[in-house]
């Protein structure tokens, strides 16, 4: 069983820069590639990007890509989003999730990640 929990997100004006935090309890961390997802009102969930275990591998949405980094410290059992140039088109709530089975397979999908956190706001005005 892993519990996850989301800090950070807030009401920025664009161009900002937010950090979100993933803080998870349970054993081995490490085993599990971690996403993050974000969700607006009327829309889909959607993946933003992830990262393996080791946090050697990431993998971004083409929408973010260049301007949110991912990464993990397993010693504090905590995933980053780190998210710069901020668009209002980026608000929505963002979720980390912790993944089942391997990294490499349809990480982009939500139904392949098994524990999910509550969600933080990310509000982004123009």
């Amino acid at each position: 069983q892993v519990q996850l929990v989301e800090s950070g997100g807030g009401l920025v004006q664009a161009g900002d820069s937010l950090r979100l935090s993933c803080a998870a309890s349970g054993r081995a961390f490490s085993m599990y590639p971690m996403g993050w997802f974000r969700q607006a009102p009327g829309k889909e969930r959607e993946f933003v990007g992830a990262i393996s275990g080791s946090g050697s591998n990431t993998l971004y949405a083409d929408s973010v890509k260049g301007r949110f980094t991912i990464s993990r410290d397993n010693a504090e059992n905590t995933v980053y989003l780190q998210m710069n140039d901020l668009k209002p088109e980026d608000t929505a709530v963002y979720y980390c999730a912790a993944k089942s089975g391997s990294y490499y397979s349809r990480t982009h999908l939500p139904l392949e990640y098994r524990y999910w956190g509550q969600g933080t706001q990310v509000t982004v005005s123009s």
